[in-house]
């Protein structure tokens, strides 16, 4: 009774719109005392939730991706792909998710990312005749590979929960990012079929090239990070201390970024950075809940009971994924789902690498369906447009995101090629 009142008021809180973190920590709270426990041992928990190395990771990928926007790397990186591929029928559509697949590499969060591509992107197609929902979907959809390509927040928070390695995981990410890269170019392709009234953009080899010297240096961050980290020079929490030195340099060196600068960037981190380690340590107060009333065993046992088949395992998490992301924020899912299913994963013999990059690519799919979805209100922000349009325009571009999902679930030891090709 006692776990279905703390259910019910988490559910209350959530459909009231408050943050997830205070949804989940004011009815956990509530259970502690309920049972006896006093409010000194719930701050334990919550302080040794987030006393973690890699979880240091997390607010220095955050400063990383915050340095790159503020720094003007996304503005950099669409110049050249304009300049490369404006000509081409449906380039801007092109130059959305190219964009965003390069800012990726730096930025780790879908948010950041349509925050900061949004801006530039939406207004370019609206200029040379797209429609809005074409710009808003594909600017959305396209946001999505940053928290699954490396280096990718989610990916810091599943590695640390789960003890695995982070640079194995960011390696298993890779492919899945590059083929949801690839499918939205193919839902670009198909759409401008249908947009007669789009403009090219004038082809210019001498702005090809001005724009190409600009971008050098910047492509040379993920080198920096994923290189240092596959190749064993850096952990993760240090691979991203070094990449957020390195973009800060560049900031200087292409005087986007000044000494006064500073301060807003930071206090952008730490807002951030806040917001995503107040969520782990909340769900983590819940998750210690949960494993009191034994909902790891009940479950475990009744996924066992219903069927021995690993890949029906991961038709089951991808869906119960899917649910959660739509209405539960995914870090807090993660924090809350790992420790439930990574011992039932176990008993499958499903490779938590496996596991980890099935659970963050279906979860990113929520960040694009109401009434979480924060991507919607980002780029409903952005186009000062309502979130239905945004979610109307993005719908066509999620279905390639659900094509890979289920190849994920098809070919899982596909997952583990370039892990074990690079020795991880």
């Amino acid at each position: 009774m006692s776990l279905l009142l703390l259910s019910l008021g988490i559910v209350l809180l959530l459909v009231l719109r408050v943050p997830v973190a205070f949804a989940f920590l004011g009815p956990s709270l509530v259970y502690m005392l309920s049972i006896g426990q006093s409010v000194g041992m719930s701050l334990r928990l919550i302080v040794n939730a987030t006393a973690s190395f890699p979880l240091l990771a997390v607010p220095l990928f955050v400063l990383l991706g915050v340095l790159a926007n503020r720094g003007g790397i996304a503005d950099m990186l669409f110049d050249f792909a304009l300049a490369v591929l404006g000509r081409v029928r449906g380039g801007l559509g092109y130059v959305s998710v190219g964009v965003s697949l390069g800012f990726s590499w730096m930025s780790g969060s879908a948010v950041a990312d349509a925050a900061a591509l949004g801006k530039v992107q939406i207004p370019a197609m609206l200029r040379n005749g797209y429609p809005l929902r074409f710009g808003l979907g594909v600017t959305g959809a396209a946001a999505l590979i940053a928290p699954v390509m490396p280096p990718s927040i989610p990916a810091v928070i599943f590695a640390g929960l789960a003890a695995v390695s982070t640079g194995a995981l960011f390696a298993a990410s890779v492919v899945p990012a590059l083929l949801m890269a690839l499918g939205l170019c193919i839902v670009v392709f198909v759409q401008v079929r249908r947009l007669p009234g789009i403009a090219p953009v004038d082809f210019s080899m001498q702005r090809v090239l001005a724009t190409g010297r600009r971008v050098i240096a910047p492509l040379g961050a993920p080198v920096v990070i994923l290189g240092g980290i596959l190749g064993g020079f850096f952990t993760p929490t240090e691979a991203a201390a070094v990449g957020a030195a390195y973009m800060l340099l560049l900031g200087f060196a292409y005087r986007t970024l000044r000494l006064r600068d500073l301060a807003g960037v930071f206090v952008e981190t730490v807002v951030t950075t806040a917001a995503i380690m107040l969520i782990v340590a909340s769900a983590a107060l819940l998750g210690f809940i949960l494993a009191r009333e034994r909902v790891p065993q009940l479950l475990t046992e009744s996924i066992f009971g219903f069927t021995a088949d690993p890949t029906m395992f991961l038709v089951i998490t991808a869906v119960l994924m899917l649910i959660l992301g739509t209405v539960v924020d995914a870090t807090a899912v993660l924090v809350l789902v790992v420790p439930i299913l990574l011992p039932i994963s176990a008993g499958f013999g499903v490779d938590p690498i496996v596991l980890g990059v099935l659970m963050i690519v279906t979860l990113m799919i929520g960040l694009l369906t109401p009434p979480v979805g924060t991507v919607l209100y980002v780029l409903s922000s952005v186009a000062r447009t309502k979130v239905s349009e945004v979610f109307r325009g993005s719908l066509p571009f999620v279905v390639p995101f659900l094509v890979i999902v289920v190849l994920i679930i098809a070919f899982p030891d596909a997952v583990l090629w370039l892990p074990k090709a690079l020795g991880l």
